[in-house]
């Protein structure tokens, strides 16, 4: 099959999972309700300009946490097949952009990726706020960041006794509902408002309190912060959970209700609103069912964010995927026109990126969030991004992901339905011109018949000779 043709597999499942093979070559990755298009390195805009060493940094950090899995049969494919990457990584010793480069084409194979249907994936970005907190609530203290409860529990892992609602997952689902037990009987989850009105108050949840509201809500929505304590120092929160309910983007509902325009929709909008209007802004957050908790995680030596996969976040190279699909450690060649980031003068950007994070709004198989770094300039740069892009997955060498399609039959050529459409409506107008000439001529023949039948019989005349007188 040549690069460029797209080959559409629609399975009931993305699956991107499967023992890993015990001796095959080149074990199948199974895939659906995706669009692939294998691809040759030239067709990736910029990627002989990009810088593949720093992707290359990034890409040997997410190594450490996947060859320190065991794996067996029940591995991923791609993580199987990663771990054999990551072990020539690993060797790689030190390598500058054109050698990291190198490692990349002879180790991996582009494939485009979008979901099903769709022209192009879809980009955000997301970032580290910096925000003002206690350990200690107060009167100038008051907006509590809370622990993943004990009883909240994915709909899927609910106990088969229906009484044991202490659960805890190896495992949390980052997506999907939540429920809790009562009477023996699941539940769905609190909500926000119940939440913010203290139904899980008294319970020891709470690891600190945040000085503004509107902080603590951008803080969920960016998955992980940094508190700036009275007393000095910081302490980092990362996401650990949420309550189960989709995410309402409260941006598309100011649009919707004519308070901002999609020109200028950002997160300092957001902010601007909430902040000269309290009260409204409350409730726009409320209609935002979901909350997320967290976790307390160690500010590691560089300060950068700990993201999904337990190791430091790298600003412009780490994405959020949705682990349902991808592993952590793919790498991803993404494209975009992203204004006002300024990657280049045409502000495009092409990278290679590294997943490393995930969060409950970021689904399906062509669909990241790009981490900007921390502060309130990252977060500018963030809050603007929301834009189509071209996803390609950088998939391992180890297997081939077209290998169980290779040899399908390809499906027919595009069929032009209105000419189709027309030739059928001829060949029946002309059926039904050459049957209504046969009934005609029937119907002539048996009147001509009928006719022949009525005709007033034929006298015979008698003949005379005449005599001839002699």
């Amino acid at each position: 099959m040549s690069p460029g043709r797209v080959l559409a597999v629609a399975l009931s499942l993305w699956a991107l999972v499967g023992a890993a093979p015990a001796s095959a070559d080149n074990p199948i990755l199974k895939l659906g309700d995706v669009a692939l298009e294998p691809l040759a390195w030239s067709n990736l805009q910029g990627w002989n300009e990009d810088d593949q060493a720093a992707a290359f940094s990034a890409f040997r950090a997410s190594c450490k946490p996947i060859l320190r899995q065991r794996i067996g049969r029940s591995t991923r494919t791609l993580v199987w097949a990663l771990s054999a990457a990551c072990r020539r990584a690993m060797h790689a010793g030190h390598v500058d952009r054109d050698n990291a480069r190198a490692f990349f084409e002879e180790n991996f194979r582009p494939i485009g990726v979008t979901k099903l249907g769709s022209a192009a994936g879809f980009l955000t970005g997301y970032y580290e706020p910096i925000v003002d907190g206690s350990r200690i609530p107060s009167s100038e203290y008051t907006v509590a960041m809370y622990r993943r409860p004990d009883d909240l529990i994915p709909a899927g892992q609910v106990p088969k006794t229906g009484h044991d609602n202490r659960l805890r997952p190896t495992s949390f689902p980052n997506k999907g509902p939540m429920v809790r037990m009562l009477d023996g009987k699941p539940v769905p989850y609190y909500d926000r408002l119940q939440i913010e009105l203290g139904i899980l108050d008294g319970r020891g949840l709470e690891i600190c309190w945040l000085k503004d509201p509107v902080d603590a809500f951008f803080v969920q929505i960016q998955g992980s912060t940094r508190v700036r304590l009275p007393e000095g120092g910081f302490i980092r929160l990362n996401y650990d959970g949420y309550n189960g309910y989709p995410y309402t983007p409260v941006g598309r509902l100011m649009i919707e209700r004519g308070l901002a325009t999609r020109d200028n929709m950002s997160m300092d909008r957001i902010r601007q609103y909430m902040a000269a209007n309290p009260d409204e802004g409350r409730d726009l957050r409320r209609e935002n069912k979901s909350f997320v908790f967290f976790r307390v995680a160690p500010l590691s030596d560089d300060q950068e964010a700990i993201g999904g996969q337990g190791i430091p976040l790298a600003a412009g190279r780490s994405i959020a995927i949705d682990t349902a699909l991808h592993p952590y450690g793919l790498p991803f060649w993404i494209e975009s026109e992203l204004p006002g980031y300024g990657v280049a003068p045409t502000e495009s950007f092409r990278r290679l990126m590294i997943a490393q994070d995930t969060g409950s709004a970021i689904v399906g198989p062509a669909r990241a969030d790009v981490y900007f770094g921390a502060g309130d300039e990252a977060g500018r740069l963030a809050g603007r991004i929301r834009h189509a892009a071209r996803f390609v997955m950088l998939v391992p060498r180890d297997i081939d992901p077209l290998s169980g399609w290779r040899e399908a039959p390809l499906p027919p050529d595009k069929v032009d339905y209105q000419a189709k459409a027309d030739a059928e409506a001829k060949a029946e107008a002309e059926a039904k011109a050459k049957l209504e000439a046969e009934a005609k001529a029937k119907a002539e023949a048996e009147a001509a018949k009928k006719s022949a039948r009525n005709r007033p019989p034929r006298v015979k005349q008698k003949k005379f000779r005449r005599r001839q007188w002699r």
